[in-house]
């Protein structure tokens, strides 16, 4: 399962992602925002991020005006690794060594065709494990204590 949560800004993309999504058979749930009406981006990141990070849904895809704030607001929750993306190289890239399970996108950035080619990117991507695991057991000590062990440097 999918998380997808936007702003207002990011709605009219968050829909095209939706039929892609149905298109591939992909279950998602989507946290809103459901209007055109100003909102705030943080209050929709949280949902999502904590659907992704208590393992009810196993990635989650974001979007606001650039995918920043969205994308920042997320990465405040434990155990997220969100990455914004304006292009396919750098989405994939993240889930191979950095295992990101979040992806936030920029509606006033990036056109509908290059968001879709960008999600595929990072839908099928899959994390190289290996010595990718040393760095990302490493963010998880910074992410916990604000250091990281000795042991490991």
């Amino acid at each position: 399962m999918l998380a997808l949560a936007s702003d207002h800004a990011g709605l009219e993309l968050k829909a095209a992602i939706q039929k892609y999504l149905e298109s591939e058979n992909i279950p998602y749930q989507d946290f809103g925002t459901y209007t055109n009406e100003s909102c705030s981006y943080p209050e929709y990141a949280l949902k999502a991020a904590d659907a992704v990070a208590s393992g009810a849904c196993e990635k989650g895809i974001l979007l606001c005006g650039t995918g920043v704030g969205i994308g920042i607001a997320a990465n405040k929750v434990k155990g997220i690794r969100c990455v914004n993306c304006s292009e396919p190289y750098s989405a994939r890239l993240s889930r191979q060594h950095n295992n990101t399970n979040m992806l936030s996108l920029g509606a006033r950035v990036v056109g509908e065709g290059l968001a879709l080619t960008i999600v595929r990117e990072w839908l099928s991507a899959d994390f190289e494990g290996d010595r990718h695991e040393i760095r990302i057991s490493q963010i998880a000590q910074i992410e916990e204590s604000g250091r990281i062990s000795s042991k490991n440097l």
